[in-house]
């Protein structure tokens, strides 16, 4: 595909509203509503920066968190990001990488998850895709989840000799990764009562737990804290019996229903303790084209540090 001159791209990411310089939609043949493409399809993506305070080692760490969503085209066969023309093989997804960035004692640790949750939640369920690498000064964790037929495809790739390498399926269901982007999508979606939930590939990194389904219980609710600030704040709930742990994700009620941030609750070395996010700043940017020394501008303004 030939790149297009700059100003006809910025004009057609103005006026089409696609991101990146790249169609968004897919050719499923589903149309979301105007207000969502309105917001999701105008050419650029939401940043938002979250003050963490993350639990690790029976204490509470101090770092950072950030959430970036952008919708892109989607590739359902080989599902990678549509950079071709096979467009007939494509499908438009909200797209969330999210990184937490944390300091336990002398060195840090970096978790970096995205998740491809397709718009047209008819026509496809669950999420086609999940990723996780984990970082941090002992060695690195890669997981990946491929939603193939009825069954979720885990790769695992390990430093640690517990999980070195593992391939194995799991049976379809609830992804906790992907009720972030579903939450942007509708909060109604969202799995409430008892259920079957694969926990996040971050938390299951955290715990030393292998990836497969657990019974939670999900509780849509106003939200009646004050940790939080924002319009009309809502809280969905997602609580783990057997693993004693419970995450909380508080969000404003209308549309785009921004994150304020979350809780997660959980016993660490014998002691239940609450990891808290709460956001500090958020902006839209096509940020892949903000990537001069000059732009740091831009970081500054979000506010975002890393380590």
């Amino acid at each position: 595909m030939k790149k297009l001159p700059i100003l006809l791209c910025i004009l057609l990411t103005s006026i089409l509203g696609i991101s990146g310089c790249e169609r968004a939609g897919g050719t499923d043949n589903f149309t979301a509503p105007q207000n969502f493409r309105d917001y999701w399809y105008n050419g650029k993506a939401e940043i938002s920066r979250y003050a963490l305070d993350q639990v690790q080692y029976g204490a509470v760490n101090p770092g950072e968190a950030v959430l970036i969503f952008v919708t892109e085209d989607f590739r359902t066969d080989t599902q990678v990001k549509l950079e071709s023309e096979a467009k007939d093989k494509a499908t438009s997804v909200l797209k969330l990488n999210s990184i937490r960035r944390f300091v336990t004692g002398i060195y840090d640790y970096s978790l970096y998850s995205s998740v491809f949750t397709p718009i047209n939640t008819k026509k496809y369920e669950h999420s086609l895709k999940v990723t996780m690498s984990s970082q941090d000064w002992c060695g690195q964790v890669y997981n990946q989840l491929n939603l193939s037929g009825n069954k979720y495809d885990v790769m695992v790739r390990s430093y640690f000799e517990k999980n070195a390498n593992e391939d194995y399926k799991i049976d379809e269901t609830w992804l906790e990764d992907e009720l972030w982007t579903r939450l942007r999508m509708d909060p109604q979606s969202l799995p409430k009562g008892e259920t079957s939930v694969i926990p996040a590939a971050y938390a299951a990194r955290i715990a030393g737990q292998k990836l497969e389904p657990q019974k939670a219980v999900g509780t849509l609710a106003a939200y009646t804290g004050n940790a939080f600030t924002g319009k009309a704040l809502q809280q969905f709930s997602l609580r783990y019996p057997d693993a004693k742990r419970e995450l909380r994700i508080v969000f404003e009620k209308a549309f785009p229903h921004s994150i304020a941030g979350w809780e997660e609750t959980y016993p660490s070395r014998g002691k239940e303790l609450t990891t808290r996010a709460t956001k500090s700043e958020q902006i839209q940017s096509d940020y892949w084209s903000h990537n001069a020394p000059g732009d740091s501008t831009l970081r500054n303004q979000l506010g975002v540090e890393g380590f």
